[in-house]
């Protein structure tokens, strides 16, 4: 047994850029909160902190960020908001049915930002120009499999705007074959090294298909004005489908827009930035008019491929989720072995000291022992997908205490489930230090009443003024079919 007086030797990682829901005093003050947005709004975020304004770039849909109505709250034309893809975000803003944001800063997930991905349904990549982190990439690749919807769009190979190094190309293929989460061609493509002068890609004949076929019209014709296609591949994902082809290509090869799927999300693929562009945006700008191009349809392509990377139209309407269920294992990092990522925790919980051992492998997650009054807190943000009937939560727990007593609970570890705005949802265990014992005793719990739903998994240890408890959880797992 541990000693009240031992010292604790933790993990020294900043883990407050990863924080979700910080301290059990910031989740009192938002328990009561009203959610941000109804069930039927779809969130899409679009992404600003990546040099999409470099050059004669202006991928924004409003110069007011994070958001866009801080410049019209009701736009009733794209003018009202000032960007390049304002008519993009106009068009949305007048159904009713989305709320937008844009991110400045570094994208994260189960973050306390107001532009963490954990609090939106689609995030768009419009034509990135710097690599993304390792972080990110993780944060992004979580995001998708948890059930979040991402629309990658390119431009042609050697559009380096604020001339690093890399185009959008280069940056879009490192997302997708390096990074932690599946590096193993996830989507079941690649963007091929290419400048397409000109073209206008034709639509496949598929009258069901909800992106050439949607709420917001037919999709018949796209524009290349100097763009690249990709190559699929699907023997590495069966789920990839070419929508719209390069003239003169089909199947495999010259796909010019393409969807996919990976774990319960949805991915959508365009080769080219000009059909976004509506002309107008910020002073100083070149800017080129394809989302009113009389030889495509570029406006409803684009509205149609967000609403269903959104989930509008499905059962849900929300994080991406189809209504069908892919058996996965959900928690990203559930081991710890890569320290801080895709957790939010408290100051040193998520550690590699030898004060207690892992269940396998180095790292795991120690809440309390200090022997004082504390708190500790570990989360995760998740989307259940709303076809799967089994959500299985699993972890393993060792408990050990300096308490003596054999019938008070001094020292306490909750185990809820939260919503976006931090209301508990439901507390699926207490322990205590009436739960010490030698070795890990794996715990369970079925979250299959959470299908459709993002929510938050959290560890709350308490700890007394006196003695101390550790509460230590390792191998975590959140399985659902």
């Amino acid at each position: 047994m541990l000693t009240r007086s031992r010292m604790r030797h933790r993990l020294a990682t900043a883990l407050a850029v990863f924080g979700l829901l910080g301290t059990g005093a910031a989740l009192q003050a938002t328990a009561g909160a009203t959610p941000a947005h109804a069930a039927t709004t779809h969130r899409v975020l679009f992404d600003d902190g990546h040099a999409e304004e470099a050059g004669n770039a202006d991928w924004i849909i409003s110069t007011s960020k994070p958001d866009p109505l801080g410049q019209d709250s009701t736009p009733s034309a794209e003018t009202d908001w000032t960007g390049a893809l304002s008519s993009w975000g106009v068009a949305l803003q007048k159904t009713g049915s989305y709320s937008l944001k844009t991110a400045t800063s570094a994208l994260t997930y189960g973050g306390s930002s107001s532009t963490d991905l954990s609090n939106f349904d689609t995030l768009v990549l419009p034509e990135p120009n710097t690599l993304f982190t390792s972080a990110e990439k993780t944060a992004i690749m979580t995001f998708v499999k948890n059930g979040g919807g991402l629309f990658m769009i390119s431009d042609h190979t050697g559009a380096d705007r604020n001339n690093d190094g890399y185009d959008a190309v280069e940056i879009l293929n490192d997302l997708m074959t390096n990074n932690s989460v599946d590096s193993t061609d996830p989507f079941g493509f690649s963007i091929d090294s290419l400048s397409i002068s000109s073209d206008y890609p034709s639509a496949i004949s598929d009258s069901t298909d909800p992106v050439l076929h949607g709420s917001f019209g037919n999709v018949s014709k796209s524009l290349i004005a100097s763009g690249t296609t990709a190559t699929l591949k699907p023997a590495d994902n069966s789920a990839v489908k070419g929508l719209l082809y390069r003239t003169g290509y089909s199947g495999n090869t010259g796909a010019f827009f393409l969807t996919s799927t990976f774990g319960s999300g949805r991915v959508a693929f365009w080769g080219d930035s000009s059909p976004i562009d509506d002309g107008t945006g910020q002073s100083g700008n070149t800017l080129y008019d394809g989302w009113n191009d009389s030889g495509a349809t570029n406006a409803a392509l684009a509205l149609n491929a967000t609403a269903w990377l959104a989930g509008a139209g499905t059962s849900t309407g929300g994080g991406g989720g189809s209504g069908t269920c892919t058996a996965a294992q959900l928690l990203g990092n559930n081991g710890f072995e890569s320290g801080s990522t895709t957790w939010s925790a408290s100051s040193g919980v998520i550690t590699n000291s030898t004060g207690e051992s892992a269940r396998s492998g180095s790292y795991y997650a120690w809440l309390d022992g200090y022997g004082s009054a504390t708190t500790d807190t570990l989360s995760q943000s998740v989307t259940i997908p709303s076809g799967c009937t089994t959500a299985a939560l699993s972890f393993y727990l060792h408990v050990d205490t300096a308490e003596t007593s054999t019938s008070t609970a001094y020292d306490t570890l909750k185990v809820q489930v939260l919503n976006s705005s931090g209301t508990v949802l439901g507390t699926l265990a207490t322990y205590s230090n009436l739960n010490a014992a030698s070795g890990y005793t794996q715990r369970s719990f079925n979250l299959a009443s959470y299908a459709g739903q993002t929510v938050t998994l959290k560890f709350t240890g308490t700890e007394g003024s006196t003695l101390q408890t550790s509460f230590v959880v390792d191998d975590t797992a959140l399985n659902v079919s």
